[in-house]
């Protein structure tokens, strides 16, 4: 991992590692293995339920034996930054004073690669703690084009993740995320703007306008994350490179007739190409 005394400097050891940079000199707070192995349940249960908020979720757990109260689980889902569907997301809380950006994709036919992307934040837990993912996906064929790991919520590794997108896939039309402030910070919407992408945000509470990033992320979770048990964020990394490899690569999607991602997004990018 990063070694802060090499000669090589840490922004470098960052980049080479695909870590957020802030992420280096954060020093997290212990968690109990309990805290642990409860934030795991929490995650799985809000993944198949997240219109269930601390009390529903209390309940389940003491369906599974776990004899906690209510506070216990509300402290531990602000922790990993969930609420209830109901509510917006604590990932997802707006930068003060942001911009207003409207939601785009409302009876839009996204049919063509590089014409809508997306963007989402979710828990990754590990055997001693945790981390948070980011994932750049092109809408119309789930493709994902880049993503960061951190173990803070701030701007740095979303920017680093849009900024990879955009070297190796060029633009989208439109970039639609929700209204978490790591997306609605100046450090993220100036790059969009930079590149005249067209910026579209969720409404509030509406995580279903970005489906496909939730769907993504059950996928990551049920086919690697919960089977692998990782224990550090250099498994976690590893582990990833090898799962969206697979899943662009080789994972077929029913609603594109059993074609991969990557054969849908090359096929319409050349469509649109040739279109163009």
């Amino acid at each position: 991992m990063i070694n802060k005394e090499d000669k090589l400097p840490v922004t470098r050891q960052c980049e080479l590692l695909d870590l957020s940079r802030s992420g280096v000199y954060y020093k997290p707070v212990p968690l109990s293995a309990m805290d642990v192995e409860l934030m795991r349940q929490i995650d799985e249960i809000h993944l198949l339920c997240p219109f269930y908020g601390s009390r529903n979720i209390r309940n389940e757990l003491w369906g599974k034996g776990y004899k906690i109260g209510r506070d216990r689980v509300r402290r531990l889902m602000r922790r990993m930054g969930i609420e209830a569907l109901y509510v917006k997301p604590r990932l997802s809380i707006p930068h003060s004073g942001h911009v207003k950006y409207p939601y785009l994709l409302r009876g839009l036919e996204i049919t063509k690669a590089n014409h809508v992307w997306a963007t989402d934040i979710t828990y990754i837990p590990m055997a001693r703690g945790f981390c948070y993912l980011v994932a750049i996906m092109d809408w119309s064929s789930r493709k994902v084009l880049a993503w960061r790991l951190s173990n803070t919520l701030d701007s740095a590794f979303c920017v680093d993740a849009l900024e990879e997108a955009i070297a190796k896939f060029g633009c989208p039309d439109i970039f639609n995320t929700d209204q978490g402030s790591q997306f609605t910070a100046e450090v993220f919407t100036n790059v969009l703007r930079a590149n005249n992408i067209a910026i579209s945000m969720d409404g509030k509470g509406r995580w279903m306008d970005n489906v496909f990033i939730e769907r993504l992320w059950k996928s990551v979770k049920y086919e690697d994350i919960y089977l692998k048990g990782y224990a550090s964020m250099a498994e976690v990394r590893n582990g990833l490179v090898n799962y969206f490899k697979f899943y662009n690569e080789k994972r077929w999607h029913n609603s594109f007739d059993k074609k991969t991602p990557n054969m849908v997004y090359f096929d319409t990018l050349a469509q649109r190409q040739a279109a163009a």
